[in-house]
């Protein structure tokens, strides 16, 4: 079995395209990453008959590494380095750490424009709100739309903030992707493999939410669909899983995914607090436990009246609370070595 090709940087670049070459004539494709010291060649496609001594003759090549796992694009032994993600005029990488917040729904401009104001003066730094909403009853707010996204694009320009929204279908994506810098997978669609293949072929930047029933494996799984498509632009997101205890929180938010994530994993990782909890009273308390995990940044749930909220108002922080969020972890970051 051969997954992982690694050759000498410096190496002509005719060595590197016989390998390619080669590759593709065995009927696989092929993922290319330069480095300055090393080369890394992935062999994309079901290589369990693949034998690496097809390629250890090559001139250039040091390594051939076999990856005994169902995703190997996202793995550190493909990518060893970090991989930093840009959305907008936003850098998410293992410096800086990152605010996204907003409503859990678009309801109106002035309400948009109003948290996006508030967040912006407090370090908030990606603006959050959905137009479309993935409902578990058909009789609850299902959001605003078109309208919603056209809400987003001017609260965009008037404040200059990047915007995460969710798409829910593949026929979907463009006419998100002409508002948003972050394109997001809810939970409960990061089963959906159209559509992580289609928001594979943008090169947008993609948050995947991990499934509330999901397991590690699986989500790191889901996430080769993107890149497998093109776009390693893709942040990964722990909002909690389903466990047996429903009443005093929503979900069971699993913070020792963060550092199995960044282990396994070269791609960012976020925390959804709001939704990991669903009780405002834990949003705080488990935003430092993330950072202090290892997090690249939060997603957070902010609205001006969370009692008129059309979904998830109970979880939602008010501006004074979202003011002490941001008072209480900045000291956890900075601790961590990061920048806010």
């Amino acid at each position: 079995m051969a997954d992982i090709i690694i050759m000498d940087g410096k190496c002509p670049e005719e060595n590197i395209n016989a390998v390619i070459d080669k590759i593709k004539m065995l009927g696989f494709d092929v993922n290319l990453s330069r480095g300055t010291e090393k080369i890394i060649i992935g062999i994309i496609g079901d290589t369990r008959e693949l034998s690496e001594e097809v390629f250890v003759s090559f001139p250039g090549v040091i390594d051939v590494i076999s990856i005994l796992k169902d995703y190997k694009l996202v793995t550190r032994e493909f990518h060893p380095a970090d991989t930093t993600v840009f959305a907008g005029n936003i850098v998410i990488d293992n410096k800086h750490f990152v605010i996204a917040a907003g409503p859990c729904s678009v309801e109106s401009y002035d309400q948009m424009f109003t948290t996006a104001v508030f967040i912006k003066n407090h370090n908030g730094k990606i603006l959050r709100g959905g137009a479309y909403k993935p409902r578990t009853s058909p009789y609850s707010f299902v959001g605003l739309g078109k309208e919603g996204l056209a809400i987003l694009k001017d609260v965009k320009n008037e404040t200059g903030l990047p915007v995460i929204t969710e798409v829910l279908a593949p026929e979907e994506v463009e006419i998100v992707a002409d508002v948003a810098d972050i394109l997001q997978i809810g939970a409960r669609n990061m089963y959906n493999y159209r559509l992580l293949e289609r928001v594979g072929k943008t090169s947008m930047p993609v948050m995947l939410k991990r499934g509330f029933q999901a397991t590690i494996g699986e989500f790191l799984s889901c996430a080769e669909y993107i890149l497998k498509a093109g776009n390693n632009q893709v942040i990964l997101c722990e909002r909690g899983i389903r466990t047996f205890d429903s009443q005093f929180t929503r979900n069971c938010l699993d913070l020792s995914a963060i550092p199995v994530l960044k282990k396994e994993s070269h791609l960012p990782v976020f925390v959804d607090p709001s939704h990991g909890t669903g009780k405002r009273e834990l949003v705080i308390p488990m935003s430092r436990a993330a950072v202090a995990a290892g997090a690249d940044g939060l997603i957070v749930e902010v609205h001006p009246k969370p009692e008129e909220a059309l979904s998830d108002g109970y979880q939602s922080l008010t501006f004074d609370l979202f003011e002490k969020l941001i008072k209480e972890i900045t000291p956890f970051i900075h601790i961590m070595g990061r920048i806010i």
